[in-house]
């Protein structure tokens, strides 16, 4: 598993705990505060996780249709 994918999914693990928390009303409002800001920071982590994943797709199969157009032209 690459760094990256780890990296992504110890903060979906997180962020559904602190979630669990919060729907289970486990945390005082003081903790909620902390928890809200945690939760935001991981979601941006895992947002620019996905783009640039969308955007290495995107470059392999703009390659590919490079080659495939090669190929027949």
């Amino acid at each position: 598993m690459s760094t990256e994918n780890l990296e992504y999914k110890n903060s979906m693990d997180r962020l559904e705990s602190i979630l669990t928390r919060i729907d289970n009303s486990e945390m005082g409002i003081d903790e909620l505060s902390d928890q809200v800001k945690e939760a935001t920071e991981l979601l941006k982590k895992c947002r620019q996780i996905l783009l640039k994943t969308e955007q290495n797709v995107q470059e392999a199969l703009n390659s590919l249709e490079e080659e495939s157009g090669k190929e027949q032209g």
